[in-house]
């Protein structure tokens, strides 16, 4: 499907800043919404919003159903009697300027556990139970699953006693019965984080901004989904993976990136008409507004790894589910808000399977400068409009930081066809997005604020180190949303036109770049 012509900015909740180590959706989060509306923007595109795993990758969850519980407010518990203010004290410690992942987990966790016996002492039961049976199908075996990871000292799922490990019904029963308060505990995180969560997302609706959220095709290994529905997977019969996902060696690693995840049995998947992955994007559905599906490529044909491999670079590329896929989607949901990832080493049959459903491809205006005949297909007079377009990435440097750190002759493509000196390159990056043709124009935030490599996001291929950045309150300056603004009307990307107004010859722009000819 098409968008309408739109401009939004890509900042993860983690990345809110706060009082209690990581950003969550209280009060900042709703003030980020506000600025998001000061500054013209109709999009707010997050990471994916499951609970993270190894690496505190949001693209290695323990369920692609649950929700993030470090993302739930502290303050929103005291407000609704759950947490006394000396409880919030115990986290109030914590680094504020980017997240601590090995701090804030453990403490957190401590803080909702005392919110959850208050919970169960006040005997209240506040819609918990019939939330508990609208998300049966997914919540029992998330809540279980969970319950057995921290009774086996957070080990993988595969190393668990046999019984419980293969998901033998009986088993199921005699653990869910002897976990039953842990059990309950994390059916009590997954209703605080929907709640907090529903309520935020229907602010931003309220406010014509619309939440664009991220599918990562596969899913983690140690897992839920992989857990409890092992046929779907291609598993050896103690549930380890015989193959993983991964991408050759590309722009990002030279021995490529070995992801992990299992493969999919798209035989076995087609057999039901995919109703897993119905499943799947129903609840992303009702969560976010739009979906980016992550590795787009990978429907078309995807890189298969044998399991053993310590890179990527000795795998195979096999056919993916094709227009089969999403026929079965498209019959089941109708035209659907979807965004192909379509970067990376892409094939004629991956532009074909994303043409064939009229879903948006994305450009990342860094990539644009890297050949010199200028024919890249990323720069943006050669767009069309069904097109999402950025300047970078959550997996991207910054565009400060890519280009302090690129090339000579990269830097002087950059600066000539934009036209624009080095101080003003960023600047002038995101004002020729906002003019293309694309549709969708979405900016980091980081980029925004035009920041360095000290923001980055993710270093794809390191295992630590990521997810962290923050952004600071003084950031989100009322200038920087009026400038934004500026370029989202001059540009036709508000919800209506704005009224008309005098123009006074001695104001200054909207924005304000510094033009030379140092080219």
């Amino acid at each position: 499907m098409t968008f309408e012509r739109a401009a939004g900015i890509l900042l993860h909740p983690t990345s809110l800043h706060g009082r209690y180590g990581i950003g969550d959706l209280g009060s900042e989060a709703y003030q980020f919404v506000d600025w998001l509306q000061a500054a013209g923007a109709r999009l707010w595109q997050i990471l994916p919003l499951g609970p993270t795993g190894y690496g505190d990758s949001p693209y290695q969850c323990f369920s692609a159903f649950a929700g993030n519980h470090m993302l739930i407010s502290p303050d929103y518990l005291a407000r609704i009697n759950l947490l006394a203010q000396w409880d919030l004290e115990q986290l109030t410690n914590l680094p504020s300027e980017s997240v601590d992942f090995g701090a804030v987990i453990p403490a957190k966790l401590q803080l909702l556990r005392t919110a959850f016996e208050n919970f169960k002492a006040q005997a209240d039961d506040r819609g918990f139970n019939a939330f508990c049976a609208a998300e049966q199908a997914w919540l029992d075996d998330y809540a279980l699953f969970m319950a057995c990871k921290a009774a086996h000292a957070g080990a993988s799922w595969t190393t668990w006693d046999s019984a419980i490990a293969l998901h033998e019904p009986e088993a199921v029963a005699e653990w869910s019965q002897k976990l039953a308060d842990d059990v309950q505990f994390h059916k009590f995180l997954q209703w605080a984080f929907f709640n907090q969560w529903d309520d935020l997302k229907r602010y931003a609706n309220e406010r014509d901004i619309k939440i664009v959220g991220d599918i990562p095709i596969f899913v983690a290994h140690d897992s839920a989904d992989v857990w409890g529905n092992r046929s779907l997977f291609l598993l050896h019969p103690d549930g380890n993976p015989v193959d993983i996902a991964g991408v050759p060696p590309d722009y990002f690693s030279a021995t490529g990136q070995r992801w992990g995840n299992p493969l999919y049995r798209w035989d076995v998947m087609a057999q039901d008409g995919y109703q897993w992955w119905q499943q799947r994007i129903s609840a992303s559905l009702r969560t976010v507004d739009i979906v980016r599906i992550d590795h787009f490529r990978g429907f078309a044909g995807y890189w298969a790894v044998p399991a053993s491999e310590e890179t990527a670079v000795n795998g195979e590329w096999r056919r993916g589910p094709g227009a089969d896929f999403f026929q079965a989607i498209a019959q089941a949901f109708g035209s659907l808000p979807l965004i192909a990832e379509d970067l990376g080493m892409i094939t004629p049959d991956v532009y074909q399977l994303r043409d064939q459903f009229a879903l948006p491809g994305m450009r990342i205006l860094q990539f644009a400068f890297t050949s010199g005949a200028f024919q890249s297909n990323f720069l943006p007079h050669t767009y069309v409009q069904n097109t999402v377009a950025y300047t970078g990435s959550h997996d991207n440097d910054t565009s400060r930081g890519w280009y302090n750190s690129a090339g000579p002759e990269e830097q002087h493509r950059a600066r000539t066809y934009l036209h624009c000196g080095e101080e003003a390159l960023v600047w002038t990056m995101i004002r020729t997005l906002y003019a293309s043709v694309a549709d969708t124009v979405i900016i980091p935030m980081q980029d925004a604020l035009d920041l360095g490599t000290e923001a980055r996001m993710n270093r794809p291929g390191l295992t630590g180190g990521n997810w962290s950045w923050r952004i600071k309150p003084d950031q989100l300056s009322y200038d920087l949303a009026h400038s934004l603004y500026g370029l989202a009307e001059v540009y036709g990307r508000l919800a209506q036109p704005a009224l008309s107004k005098e123009l006074d010859p001695n104001a200054p722009p909207y924005f304000d770049l510094q033009e030379t000819s140092e080219l």
